[in-house]
């Protein structure tokens, strides 16, 4: 059921199914239990239209900050998911760095990273830890994620390549990878390390995350491709959705009947109530609300 920035006049009731035919629609309902939820919509819905939407869900700023110390590891991470794109990276790995600026700029996201490590062995730990550090952040930036949109998808293309990214922010860390990466490095960093990047971002952050490429020749090209890709489908996942209404989004019913014997929460005895009170009278109207202690993963 979709409420509209505009006033509703009437709550429209569904019409139940009896014997294969379905009962005509009576009457608005007029319970003063039905008309105050109406009119409580009504209001919140009229002021979604206003200048401070985001507040409105959010109440307060939505930043995380992480940092991770290791025996090869040092690292700080803040991100603002409603910040502007300010990026502001070092790592000690150049090509990192260069793609942390795209997540952030494309993001639209504040990425503040700061990183030391044992980077003259090889890049591996710095840039493991840094991504760990990374989806902690954002785990802990996204809070209850009430009137998130969740899911984010984008293609990007750069030059010759063209990269699909697909994600779902929940809580279900799965990582489906598909670069085809033709050379072994790009400057001095492995292109091993991409697959390692994400796959341990997803498993700090909980996200189901999937990359494929659809076409590329170029390393360079396609690494970029991927993470920009990745920016603007977490953009979207993160960004509030106004018909949420500020509820997290998993499909959860409650069902509401109104009958001459008063608004009843029924639930899974809708059929046994119902089957007393099939008339006229019988309304029923379905509203969706997610209790975000039922689980720590979203269906």
């Amino acid at each position: 059921m979709d409420f509209h920035t505009t006033t509703p006049t009437k709550l429209l009731a569904t019409p139940l199914q009896a014997n294969g035919s379905s009962l005509t629609t009576s009457s608005p309902i007029e319970s003063r239990t039905n008309l105050s939820l109406l009119h409580l919509l009504s209001d919140f819905s009229q002021s979604l239209s206003g200048a401070n939407f985001d507040c409105l869900f959010s109440g307060s700023a939505r930043i995380g900050e992480v940092k991770r110390v290791t025996k090869e590891t040092n690292v700080f991470v803040k991100i603002n998911l409603d910040g502007t794109g300010i990026a502001d990276s070092s790592t000690g790995i150049p090509f990192l760095d260069h793609m942390l600026d795209q997540l952030s700029s494309h993001g639209l996201f504040d990425l503040h990273v700061r990183a030391t490590g044992d980077i003259h062995i090889d890049d591996h730990h710095t840039n493991e830890d840094v991504a760990l550090a990374v989806g902690t952040a954002l785990l802990q930036a996204l809070g209850d994620r009430k009137g998130i949109n969740r899911f984010g998808d984008f293609s990007a293309p750069l030059d010759e390549a063209l990269i699909h990214v697909s994600l779902d922010l929940s809580g279900r860390p799965y990582l489906g990878y598909d670069l085809q990466i033709p050379t072994q490095r790009v400057g001095t960093y492995d292109t091993q390390l991409v697959e390692h990047f994400f796959q341990s971002l997803v498993n700090t952050s909980g996200m189901t995350l999937h990359i494929r490429q659809l076409a590329g020749r170029n390393s360079h090209h396609i690494i970029e491709a991927t993470f920009k890709a990745f920016a603007r489908a977490l953009r979207q996942a993160t960004e509030y959705d106004p018909r949420r209404l500020g509820t997290v989004p998993r499909q959860t019913t409650v069902l509401l009947m109104q009958s001459n014997m008063g608004t009843e929460n029924v639930n899974d005895r809708l059929l046994p109530i119902c089957g007393d009170l099939i008339s006229s009278d019988c309304h029923i109207m379905t509203l969706r609300f997610i209790p975000w202690h039922m689980t720590d993963y979203l269906s």
